[in-house]
Parts: structure tokens; sequence; C-alpha cells
């Protein structure tokens, strides 16, 4: 049975200057038409999901009549949810918009903060301002969300140590129970990434942002936000379910332009061109555009790149019981290296191994930890 499942809704008021590979600009019509398809593919679902993740672009862009539409149609599949997350931005993010998420069963806020600071905000392209974040997540809080998670970027060109560390005193200080971190990334074909081929911007010294993320390693779990993945910082009984269960590599479903499904070691990727997936499943068509098989062993690998991402790491008698798989001699000469780089270690009950997990300096450089388990 499929757990999870994510509905992407690509829309947004400006396309961001970091994300404008994956966001539309907002059209009645088209947002209209493309509610009305995606109510009818979930009609036509038969699973029963644990959670449900709605995200973006800005769903809350939609406004209350759309968003009242997609979320009355999920009701027939959350009668077992645990977490139900809704993706807003603080600018779209209103009384009328929280008060159907409550009446409709969403329990979990995820506001896209991306920054305390004004001119962060701007350099980031964002409508919104620092002081709409902060109303947003008052105001969330005061009509009855209890589950309420911020997302912060650090790492933005001339960006200094000092000013990544107020923003965290700031954030910490909200009525929040989770805070996500992620270091800005150039992705190809967006508006930063060609500023940087161009040199109009230069990206920060690794150092520097090596530093920045120390310290959110360090001060966030003081102040009570626990690190349960590389990125992602909570409160006691607040980490993110949806997403550990994208980090454990079990099945979910998406629906939606770009959506990516992944069920019985099956990986399916929708079109993200929006009108053409309308078009698509208006015409009886499947939407998908990129599918592929893993292999036992291809599911084994992506599920210990994933896996070592978090911080409790791979326990390995539960790999092998999953995957069938012995991952100490699956990946001896890989568990060897990073031991020995210092950036992880070892499990161990009597003395012998029984996991192997990141230390702070594996987090550092966690996408060389999960490339050499693939």
């Amino acid at each position: 049975m499929v757990e999870s499942l994510y509905i992407h809704i690509p829309f947004c008021r400006k396309k961001c200057f970091y994300c404008d590979f994956y966001s539309v600009n907002y059209k009645e019509n088209l947002a209209s038409v493309y509610i009305e398809t995606l109510c009818k593919q979930i009609d036509k679902l038969e699973d029963d999901f644990s959670t449900i993740y709605i995200g973006g672009g800005t769903p809350t862009v939609l406004g209350a009549p759309h968003l009242g539409k997609l979320l009355k149609s999920l009701k027939r599949v959350s009668k077992k949810v645990i977490e139900f997350t809704v993706e807003a931005n603080p600018e779209s993010l209103d009384e009328a918009n929280i008060e159907l998420f409550l009446a409709e069963g969403v329990n979990r806020l995820s506001i896209g903060a991306q920054s305390v600071n004004e001119g962060k905000l701007k350099k980031l392209g964002r409508i919104h301002s620092v002081k709409q974040a902060q109303e947003a997540v008052f105001l969330a809080k005061k009509k009855g969300f209890k589950n309420i998670s911020i997302d912060l970027i650090f790492g933005l060109w001339n960006e200094d140590l000092a000013g990544w560390q107020e923003e965290l005193s700031w954030a910490v200080k909200l009525p929040v129970t989770h805070i996500s971190a992620y270091m800005l990334t150039y992705e190809k074909n967006t508006f930063l990434f060609k500023k940087v081929k161009t040199g109009r911007i230069s990206p920060l010294e690794d150092d520097i942002v090596a530093q920045m993320y120390e310290f959110a390693m360090d001060y966030l779990p003081k102040q009570g936000f626990f690190q349960y993945e590389v990125s992602n910082f909570s409160k006691k009984g607040y980490v993110c379910r949806h997403n550990l269960n994208y980090w454990e590599n079990n099945s979910y479903l998406g629906l939606g332009a770009s959506a990516v499904s992944y069920v019985g070691g099956v990986r399916e990727k929708s079109t993200s061109n929006v009108k053409d997936y309308i078009e698509r499943l208006k015409k009886g068509k499947t939407p998908v555009v990129f599918r592929e098989k893993l292999t036992a062993l291809e599911r084994a690998k992506e599920t210990a790149a994933l896996l070592i991402r978090t911080k409790g790491g791979i326990d390995f008698r539960k790999f092998k019981e999953k995957y069938g798989f012995d991952f100490l001699e699956l990946k001896k000469d890989a568990i060897g290296e990073l031991i020995k780089s210092g950036k992880a270690r070892q499990n161990q009950n009597k003395g012998e191994p029984v996991g192997v997990y990141l230390t702070k300096k594996g987090f550092l450089f966690c996408d060389t930890a999960s490339a050499a388990f693939l």
C-alpha cells in the first residue's frame, strides 16, 4: 500500500530567481482547469494515505475556492491521515485560507519565509516582507495550528555568518515546531544560474557556507530544534513524517505537473508543462514522460544514499531484512573511506558493527557520502 500522497501546485504570483525552473505565473483560467484535472485524478485513487503533502509553487496563491475544491476531493483518501501538510507563502496566507485548512483536516503548515532579512528577500526575488512572514506564523498559531514549519535559505552571495546567526536567533523565537535550513543551490537554466555563468554574481566561498551550516547544527539543538536530517530540525514529536517516508525510500504517489511517483520500485515523472499535463489527461493519455524500474540492488543502494542523510543513518539488520543485502559487505570500501576521513562512524553492539551514520563533518559532505553508496 502507498502511504504518502504528494500534490504539486506549480503556480506562483512571481517566479522566484532561484526556483523559476519549477513554477509558472498564476493565471485564473489555467489554475481552474488544473484543479479540476487533479480532482478527477483523486476521484480514481484507491489508496487511503497516512500523509498528504500539497506543495509548489505556492498552493495558497490559488485562493480559498480552488483550494476548498481540492481539499474536499481529498476527503475520501485521507480518512487515516496522520500528517496533512500544505505549503504556503507569507503574502498569500490569509485568515480565510487558514480557517479552510483547519476545517478540511490540514494539521501542518510549511511557510516559505526563506529569510528574515529584507535585503536577502529582495535578492531571492521574493515578494513578501519580513513582517508578512512573522505575521503569517503568528496568525496560523492564533487560529489553531500546532505544527508550523518555516523554510530558511543560507549561503547567498555576499552573505556573512553574523547575518545568518541573527536570522536563526530570530527564527527560534517564533511559535514554530520545525525549521528547514537549506543551502542555496544554483539550478541549471534558472535566472540565478545564468547570473553566475555571466559573472554578475559570485557564489559564496565554501568555508563561509560551511561555517553557516555548522552554526545551525550547533545552535538549533540548543534551542530545542533537533536535527533529524541534513537540512531539517524539529522539536520533539514534530519530525515531518511525509519527508521521512521519502528518505526511507518507501512508496509515494505524486500528482500534478512535474510530480514524481515511486511505487513498487518503479519511478515515474510527469510532464512539467501544466498545459501538456492537462491535455494528456483530457485525451486519456498518461502524463508520465519518464519511467524507470529499479533492480533490487539499485533500490537497496538508493535507499542507503537517502538514509545516510538522516541522523540515525543506516541500521544494518533492518536494511538486510528489507532489501536482502548485507550492507556492510555491499559497501565495505565506501564505509571504510568515510570512517577513515572522519565523515562517518559505526554503531556497535558488543564490539560488532550494527550501523553507520554521518558525523558533523560528514553532514558537510553529505552529497559525497550519498554518492559513495550509489
